[in-house]
């Protein structure tokens, strides 16, 4: 395997992307293209007949649903059916009614979560020269800060325009305050608002897996979306790409079963006490997948992932301030070892004068742990790195010609080099 450079740890060469099975799950708008948006020749439509292409996009997916089940388009509601002529009770003359009032929510439950997430959750319409898409963002503070993926508002980056909706129905334009691509996560700032409910942030720290968790965003454009599940896994690394330079976009991901869709970019994973402690952010396709409709997009399957809040929040507030993120790295380029029988992340490089450089590690030694973590492969090292920041002290267990070292190392910062 090639290695590829990254500004932290260094990381493995992307794979082509019909190979890598992790997508960003953010929507276009009905009728666009795969990659989360719409071909050059198409403008988005207006609103009326958006939500006529959305109500496409349901039927879409309602026939597929509904085909696999051999009910076809009976599985479609349609909103536009009137009721029919007759009753139940010309059908069923002892039914009677009774009167029925609704309970408070139960602390902890689905419905409790929904209730106090739901007013801290946009959903963000982004537009580029020529192509349109859709995401959802996070309510950080009262005048309009918000959370975000850095993949939703990228299209918006050269000239393009972003319009942010409320859980009441109102809506504002609003601006980029910064991105960070390594992490996928970006700061927004909606204009003219105020008294916005911010979201509770929580301890992506405190998960453990079976954990109950609530996901809320716009997939498919459709807003305001509650779905819940559980913590499936904890530190998954989760490669999602790499730019021209050989940086990666690699996170220790959050795991989880409640359905992410197109569109659920950028919005929170809650805990059950309503905590967000994640940014849903890509999701697992199969490789046999034909998506939806026209679009080539695909589906939950139940395997989403969400980046753990905890590693991010430096990032965003250095955001939030105008500030360029930085990023702790150790020096180093890596790859995964020739066979698969073998675990550990291959240092190809070191630069000189780097922390790994001072500790030993050269070209060949093969890193298996940091601090309790047990190193897979690159992407392993590469998300493990990413969870600390510049300054932190690290233990790194490596091999070299058969022989086991450990050495305590202080992370360098990417804020003086672009390279490894």
């Amino acid at each position: 395997m090639s290695d590829a450079q990254t500004p932290q740890d260094g990381g493995q060469a992307p794979q082509p992307a019909a190979q890598n099975p992790y997508q960003h799950p953010t929507t276009s708008w009905p009728g666009g293209g795969s990659g989360g948006g719409v071909t050059a020749t198409q403008q988005p439509p207006a609103p009326r007949r958006r939500r006529t292409g959305l109500a496409a996009a349901v039927v879409a997916t309602s026939l597929l649903v509904g085909g696999g089940a051999g009910v076809g388009g009976a599985a479609f509601w349609d909103a536009t059916h009137e009721e029919p002529t007759s009753t139940a009770s010309s059908q069923s003359p002892t039914a009677s009614t009774v009167s029925q009032t609704q309970t408070p929510a139960a602390d902890g439950s689905v419905e409790s979560v929904a209730q106090k997430v739901l007013p801290s959750v946009v959903k963000i319409d982004v537009s580029g020269a020529q192509e349109s898409g859709s995401g959802s963002g996070i309510i950080l503070t009262a005048d309009g800060t918000i959370l975000t993926n850095n993949h939703v508002v990228e299209l918006a980056a050269d000239g393009g325009s972003l319009k942010v909706s409320f859980n009441d129905g109102t809506s504002a334009d609003a601006e980029i305050l910064g991105t960070d691509p390594l992490t996928d996560t970006a700061v927004i700032k909606a204009q003219g608002v105020s008294d916005l409910t911010p979201a509770t942030i929580g301890k992506s720290a405190n998960l453990g897996v079976g954990e109950g968790v609530v996901a809320v965003g716009s997939p498919f454009g459709l807003d305001a979306t509650v779905t819940s599940g559980i913590v499936s896994a904890l530190n998954r690394p989760v490669n999602v790409g790499t730019d021209d330079q050989g940086n990666s976009t690699t996170y220790p991901a959050i795991q989880t079963d409640a359905a992410i869709n197109p569109g659920n970019s950028g919005g929170p994973l809650a805990d059950m006490t309503g905590a967000v402690i994640g940014i849903n952010s890509s999701i697992r396709t199969a490789a046999s997948s034909s998506g939806y409709g026209s679009s080539g997009q695909s589906g939950s399957i139940g395997l989403g992932f969400a980046i753990p809040i905890d590693e991010v929040m430096p990032i965003v507030d250095q955001m939030a301030k105008g500030e360029t993120p930085t990023h702790a790295r150790l020096g180093i380029t890596v790859g995964n070892p020739q066979t698969g029988d073998d675990a550990g992340a291959v240092v190809k490089d070191v630069t000189s004068g780097s922390t790994a450089d001072k500790a030993g590690l050269a070209s060949g030694s093969v890193i298996t742990k940091v601090d309790d973590q047990r190193i897979t492969d690159a992407d392993s090292l590469v998300a493990t790195i990413r969870s600390y920041r510049p300054g932190d002290t690290v233990s790194v267990t490596w091999s070299s010609n058969g022989k086991e070292q450990s050495a305590d190392l202080v992370l360098d910062s990417d804020a003086t080099s672009s390279t490894s």
